[in-house]
């Protein structure tokens, strides 16, 4: 009896081995389980692609309202580096962006022509506008920004200049190319080297002549005596671009995520996000990109 009983309680405590064993190697498999869910969430959380952009889709709001919505349909954070369109474009030549979205068509069409991007699609657009002081006194309210220009030459009237090689910069030196006054802007004529917000500050600060994305200006908090005074030309049209950066130049570029994003900015719901967006009730920007592509 008594061997029976010994016997009985060495199966018993081998049984009990045996089941702590089973236990721990199933808390073992479910830890294991845990970590990889753990670690693949970990991993969506921390998805995420950097565009190189303009100020003005950052300063003017656009960006704080539309990636939140990015990122629930996604999962993709997207981190932005608001440039001048000129180093927006040359950070992406270098491979440090994985998409580009930018106002140069030029610049744009030579960015993927020298392969930096398979293509181009067209986003949205606004408009530029001329903002000076509610006097006037260069007498430039209208609807003709290059005689608006020659005005503020021949006034020596205080301009602010991004002079930043931008989008908006790009276009002013057009304007003043299309009058007879560009080798000689008057001695209010400065460049300030900077963004569209901080060129509006400035000019708020002089009681100068800027001229602005409408985004931004509709944005833009520090006012003083500035208001709008030229707009409605049609050469002050504003077009967007978004571009995929080139993995074949920059193999590191995340192209799954960005070619994403691209999608959606140009998608049925990237595109009704871009239209929604309004400041005091007016739309600040207008998607086109169905209608543009090709």
């Amino acid at each position: 009896m008594k061997t029976s009983l010994s016997s009985l309680s060495s199966l018993s405590s081998l049984s009990s081995l045996s089941s702590r064993r089973t236990v721990v190697r199933l808390l073992a498999a479910a830890g294991f389980v845990t970590a990889g869910l753990l670690a693949s969430t970990a991993a969506l959380a921390q998805s995420s692609i950097v565009v190189a952009s303009t100020t003005s889709t950052e300063q003017s709001g656009l960006f704080s309202y539309l990636l939140p919505e990015f990122k629930k349909a996604s999962g993709i954070d997207v981190k932005v580096v608001a440039l001048g369109t000129g180093q927006a474009i040359d950070m992406a030549r270098r491979g440090d962006a994985d998409v580009l979205f930018v106002h140069d068509k030029v610049a744009e069409e030579k960015f993927v022509a020298d392969g930096f991007a398979a293509k181009r699609q067209e986003v949205m657009y606004n408009d530029f506008v001329l903002i000076g002081p509610k006097a006037d006194p260069a007498a430039t309210k209208g609807s003709d920004i290059v005689a608006a220009l020659k005005k503020v030459a021949t006034a020596n009237a205080p301009f602010i200049s991004r002079g930043d090689k931008s989008g908006t910069h790009a276009a002013e030196l057009r304007f003043w190319k299309m009058t007879d006054t560009d080798a000689n802007k008057g001695t209010g004529y400065k460049e300030c080297g900077c963004g569209m917000g901080p060129a509006l500050n400035i000019g708020a600060s002089s009681s100068a002549y800027v001229l602005a994305d409408r985004g931004t200006w509709l944005n833009f908090k520090n006012r003083a005596d500035l208001a709008v005074l030229v707009e409605g030309d049609k050469r002050l049209f504003n077009q967007y671009g978004v571009m995929l950066v080139s993995a074949a130049k920059h193999p590191q570029v995340k192209t799954a995520e960005g070619q994403k994003f691209v999608d959606w900015v140009t998608g049925p719901a990237g595109q009704a996000a871009i239209a929604g967006y309004k400041i005091g009730g007016e739309q600040l920007f207008f998607p086109n990109a169905a209608a543009t592509a090709r």
